[in-house]
């Protein structure tokens, strides 16, 4: 199993694949509200689940 994919994603119960957005690990003084408020929301990853159930396997 890769767990450096396994760490980052969450599959959802309809085989989605969701993913955290980069950039809020520290220093979020220097970002403005909007900013903050977009990279809270869950993003989608491009590759299928075929393709990531081949990683964490």
């Amino acid at each position: 199993m890769n767990k450096a994919i396994s760490k980052r994603i969450k599959i959802t119960g309809g085989g989605k694949i969701k993913r955290r957005a980069m950039g809020l690990g520290h220093s979020k003084t220097n970002k403005n509200a909007d900013q903050l408020l977009r990279k809270k929301r869950q993003r989608g990853l491009g590759f299928s689940a075929r393709v990531i159930n081949k990683y964490l396997k």
